[in-house]
């Protein structure tokens, strides 16, 4: 029998959640999930009293989200949406002396960066460039601004948009290409790269600094604002970029570039010396150090990041700040005096707040519970983003010790307050090889332990990833838990947070100790928990999830009463030909499946069709370029052949993930009744 120790999450929405009779909520559903206001991108104004952010407002009508900014004071007095135009404003920047707020909008037809007086007045464009801008930073002395825009290397922005326009008239539809990416997460590509211009802030000429470089800067799909930094004198400027050439499809090369904000010269590579992702360029204060988060093993998208310290200018050898501590940074941000560096880091379930000494390398938590982002320095307090199981995003401030916790908005307070959620509980038990595995439970709404619930076990994607304590947008606990489910998430052998030694235990194992750590989680759960209906219990999981299902399905393929498989793999040999991010497979399989075939073969679902028997609900995305659909619909297909109770849900509009209001509403209608169907007989 598991030895299972239990743990209460620190609920943060109690310091601020309005009251509610029973008669006034509701139990919480995916409605209740997309009416909450998201907040991201908070940015403290030059002297430290105000936070300029963004917030996203689902419009379900409309069937999509809308941004505007708004601003608050760090006390959290003063609270107002600064614009209200019905298009998108986003990416919000200060200027130096903090009366304005640059930022980015799609009010002039296309996204172009505007400015607006925090104290009032209308919006103005600052520039009308005939392509798309995004991702803005602003330099320390407050007189230039960089962007990114997509231009074909080699190409003037005029140049670009007049090529799109010839193709677009062209009769003709077929691309020819030579080299790898064709296609990269829910894109075809087109020869344009994501290139960084600077510009005066007061307007002019916007010059390309990677003129001719045939790379991304921010990295795409997923790179941002944060790829791009200005060195402490605004000469130049630093960016990430994969440069890699051919190889770019199985390379995880990113490397630091530094480049004089005119654009003459070429950008000179700063850490050429390492082979894997460099990326988050940050000075401090003084100017005289660059810190950055460095991985150390090429070809490995989840090795640990280390915090890197390069003197400058100039560059130069760096050392590392945290080789002895066993987490990976995040986000990071100095202190005035640059004494110490505040970071954020997934931990143990959580996404914790952490302090470290840049002299030393000691690390002090700071804040351990819950989801934080976007750290930064306002005054002698951090301002930061916490969300947990329980509830949305907010910001928050503490001291810079960690001490006195504050909320700073509400916006979600009478939301989450009408909405019944379920209690959560943080569990350990021992998995495979005995080592210790964390679990999350959440139990039904309106829980009565006399009662017998039954299971939604969910499996998290990654694999490196966490069913951590977060308010997920697509797989929220809560939406089962409000429809009478008690929700299990087991953060196995792979998951991120619990040291690298355990994230790298998945490697050639997919199907050995995560399946194992499901198992005994399961077991454990079952055994603490006498209220939970073993008997009733559903599988969902997506993209490794999904895989995971597909091996489930003929490897423990009696213990549910059905599944759910979103974007899964059903045959891993051939999806190494289907997918775009080579380096993936070829670390996770250890090759590739002509120089290592054993390993694609060694945990392969559709090996085991043979013993599927449960039924299972297959979803997947028609614009799914990491798994593609193809595999889903041999899911299904497999399914159908052997007579197994099954359907097919398919999106030809999304990609690995579910994000528009309407989609994600059907998802969840047409999952619950699933496991309604299934389950609760």
């Amino acid at each position: 029998m598991s030895r299972c120790v239990i743990f209460f999450c620190a609920s943060v929405i109690g310091l601020w959640s309005s009251s509610a009779g029973a008669a006034d909520t509701h139990p919480f559903s995916v409605r209740d999930m997309l009416a909450m206001d998201r907040i991201s991108d908070p940015q403290v104004s030059p002297d430290g009293k105000r936070i300029a952010f963004v917030v996203r407002a689902t419009d379900l009508d409309a069937n999509k989200g809308r941004t505007d900014l708004w601003l608050v004071n760090v006390d959290g007095s003063g609270l107002r949406r600064l614009t209200s135009h019905p298009d998108d404003d986003s990416g919000p920047r200060w200027s130096l002396d903090g009366k304005t707020i640059y930022f980015t909008s799609t009010r002039s037809g296309s996204s172009q960066i505007w400015k607006i007086g925090v104290d009032g007045g209308e919006a103005e464009q600052v520039t009308k460039l005939p392509l798309d801008v995004g991702n803005l930073v602003t330099s320390p002395d407050g007189k230039l601004i960089a962007f990114s825009m997509d231009v074909f290397p080699g190409k003037s922005v005029e140049e670009t948009k007049k090529q799109l326009d010839s193709e677009a008239a062209r009769k003709s539809s077929g691309r020819v290409y030579d080299k790898l990416f064709i296609r990269h997460w829910d894109d075809w590509r087109d020869g344009r790269r994501s290139h960084v211009f600077v510009m005066p802030i007061a307007g002019g000429t916007a010059t390309d600094v990677m003129k001719g470089v045939d790379a991304d800067a921010p990295m795409k799909p997923f790179g941002g604002a944060e790829e791009i930094a200005f060195t402490p004198d605004s000469q130049s400027i630093v960016y990430v970029a994969r440069n890699a050439g051919k190889d770019e499809a199985w390379s995880t090369n990113g490397d630091l570039y530094v480049v004089p904000v005119n654009g003459s010269g070429a950008p000179k590579c700063l850490t050429e010396s390492n082979l894997a992702l460099d990326t988050h360029p940050v000075f401090s204060p003084d100017g005289k150090t660059l810190a950055y988060l460095a991985m150390a093993r090429p070809g490995y998208e989840a090795d640990k990041q280390n915090i890197m310290l390069m003197p400058w200018p100039g560059g130069g050898a760096a050392k590392s700040l945290t080789d002895k501590w066993d987490r990976s940074a995040d986000e990071i941000v100095w202190s005035a005096d640059g004494k110490t560096i505040y970071l954020t880091a997934q931990n143990l379930g959580q996404k914790s707040l952490f302090s470290i000494d840049v002299g030393s390398g000691d690390v002090k938590t700071l804040v351990k519970d819950g989801n934080i982002g976007s750290p930064d320095l306002a005054g002698d307090r951090l301002v930061f983003e916490m969300d947990t199981l329980r509830s949305p995003a907010e910001l928050f401030s503490c001291k810079t010790d960690g001490t006195d916790v504050q909320p700073i908005t509400k916006l979600n307070a009478e939301k989450v307050a009408a909405a019944r959620m379920g209690e959560v509980e943080q569990f350990t038990f021992k998995g495979a090889d005995g080592d210790t595995v964390y679990a999350y439970l959440v139990k039904p709404v309106d829980f009565d332990p006399a009662k017998k619930y039954p299971i939604a076990f969910l499996i998290h994607g990654g694999p490196q990833g966490s069913f951590g304590n977060d308010f997920h947008y697509r797989w929220n606990p809560q939406a089962y838990a409000g429809a009478g489910y008690a929700a299990i998430m087991v953060d196995f052998h792979g998951s991120t947070g619990y040291g690298q030694a355990f994230c790298d235990a998945i490697r050639g194992d997919w199907g050995g100790k995560p399946l194992v750590d499901l198992q005994k989680g399961l077991d454990a759960a079952i055994t603490k928990y006498p209220w939970l209906d073993g008997q009733r219990a559903a599988a969902l999981g997506a993209s490794y999830g999904g895989y995971m299902i597909n091996w489930i399905a003929g490897n423990w393929p009696t213990r549910f009463r059905c599944l759910v498989s979103h974007d899964g793999n059903l045959d891993e040999r051939m999806a190494y030909y289907d997918t775009e991010e080579l380096w993936f497979p070829e670390w996770e399989h250890m090759g590739t499946p002509w120089d290592a075939p054993e390993h694609y073969a060694k945990h392969n679902p559709q090996d085991f069709v043979k013993n599927w028997s449960t039924p299972m609900l297959v979803i997947h995305g028609g614009r799914d370029y990491r798994v593609v659909d193809t595999q889903g619909i041999s899911t299904f297909t497999a399914l159908q052949r052997r007579g197994i109770p099954s359907k097919f849900l398919y999106f030809p509009d999304e990609n690995h993930w579910v994000l528009k209001p309407a989609n994600s509403i059907l998802w969840h209608e047409t999952v619950l009744d699933w496991l309604n169907e299934w389950t609760k007989k």
